[in-house]
C-alpha cells in the first residue's frame, strides 16, 4: 500500500488511523517484557486528542490480539508504564512524553511498521518539531520503506510540506475539499461588536439556543473559542454567575480537569463549553450545533481547525 498523506476538510476523522492500522495483528503479546515493540505509532499533538484516538483503538482491537496504549504528559508516568508492561502493539502517544518512555527505556521503536502523524500542524505549531524529527529519523525507527507512514493535517502549510518531503516518499496527496478553506456544509457568520458590548452580545446568542439554566442538553452543545486561559477563566465564571451550565478547559488544567470538563460537555451536563484553541484542536465531538468564535482567531489556519 503507499504511503499516504492526507488532508481533511474538518480535520480528520479519528477513526482513520485506527482502522488503517488494524491491520497489525501481532503472533503473540509479551505482558512483564521490561521494553515494548510496539508495530504502530500514532503521534498526537494534545492529551485530549490521544486519549480520543486511544478509545477509538480499543474498539477496533476488542476480541483480537491487539494491545493498545497511550502515553502523554500531565499524567502520572509510573501508571503508564505499568500498563506498558502489560504488552503494547499500537501506541498512541504524544511527542514529549513518547521521548520521556524511549530515554526510560520502557520503549523501542525497531518493529514499528506504521506511523501515524495526526494534526500535523498543530505539533509544528506547538514547537513538537524536534521532537518529531528525533523520534522519526534519530531514534530506532525504521527507515522509509520499511514502514508506512500517514500524515492528517487540515492545513498543509510550507513546514507540513517540509516535514512530508522528510517523512515520506513518493507520497499520495488526498484532500477533501478546498486545502486550508472552511467547510462548505457549516453556515458562518461574522458580527462586528465593540469590545465592551461582546458579552451582553454572547448571552443574546445563547438565549436563542435556549441554553439558559439547561442541562442534560447533549443534542445542541455550543463550543467558545477565547485567546486567553485568562480569558476562558473569566467567561466561564461570567455565564456561570449569569446562570449557563458551562465548563472550561485550558492548558492550566490539571489532566484529570479537563477530562472532566471534556465529559461534562459531552454528555450534555454543561452543555457550554469555553476553550483557548490550543486545549480543543482536533476534538471530536457530536452534536456541536454552534461554535462562537468570543476573540478573533490570530490566523486563518486557527479558523480553519
Amino acid at each position: 500500500m503507499p504511503i499516504l498523506n492526507q488532508i481533511f476538510e474538518e480535520g480528520p476523522p479519528k477513526n482513520i488511523p485506527v482502522i488503517t492500522i488494524q491491520q497489525v495483528q501481532p503472533q503473540t503479546r509479551y505482558p512483564g517484557r521490561m521494553k515494548q515493540y510496539p508495530m504502530a505509532l500514532v503521534l498526537s499533538p494534545t492529551r485530549e486528542l490521544a486519549c480520543q484516538i486511544y478509545e477509538e483503538a480499543c474498539k477496533f482491537s476488542y476480541r483480537s490480539r491487539v494491545r493498545p496504549c497511550v502515553v502523554y504528559g500531565g499524567a502520572d508516568p509510573v501508571q503508564q508504564m505499568k500498563d506498558l508492561d502489560r504488552g503494547c502493539h499500537l501506541l498512541v502517544a504524544t511527542p514529549g512524553r513518547l521521548v520521556d518512555m524511549i530515554e526510560r527505556g520502557k520503549l523501542s521503536l525497531e518493529m514499528v511498521k506504521y506511523l501515524v502523524l495526526d494534526e500535523a500542524d498543530r505539533m509544528l505549531d506547538m514547537g513538537f518539531e524536534p521532537q518529531i524529527r528525533r523520534i522519526v529519523l534519530e531514534d530506532n525507527m525504521p527507515p522509509l520503506g520499511k514502514r508506512q507512514t500517514l500524515m492528517f493535517s487540515a492545513t498543509f502549510p510550507k513546514k507540513v510540506q517540509e516535514l512530508a518531503r522528510n517523512f515520506l516518499n513518493n507520497y499520495i496527496f488526498l484532500a477533501v475539499g478546498r486545502v486550508g478553506s472552511t467547510s462548505e456544509n457549516i453556515t458562518q457568520k461574522v458580527v462586528w461588536v465593540d469590545e465592551h458590548d461582546k458579552r451582553s452580545f454572547l448571552l443574546d446568542l445563547l438565549n436563542a439556543a435556549g441554553l439558559k439554566n439547561t442541562v442534560n442538553s447533549r443534542d445542541s452543545l455550543t463550543l467558545t473559542f477565547v485567546e486567553t486561559k485568562k480569558g476562558a477563566d473569566a467567561l466561564e465564571q461570567f455565564l456561570s454567575k449569569e446562570g449557563y451550565p458551562v465548563t472550561s478547559i485550558h492548558g492550566d488544567r490539571s489532566q484529570k480537569e479537563r477530562e472532566e470538563a471534556l465529559w461534562s460537555f459531552r454528555t450534555g451536563r454543561t452543555p457550554i463549553l469555553v476553550a483557548t484553541a490550543v486545549a480543543a484542536r482536533g476534538l471530536d465531538i457530536p452534536n456541536v450545533k454552534h461554535v462562537i468564535n468570543f476573540d478573533l482567531p490570530s490566523d486563518i489556519d486557527e479558523y480553519v481547525h
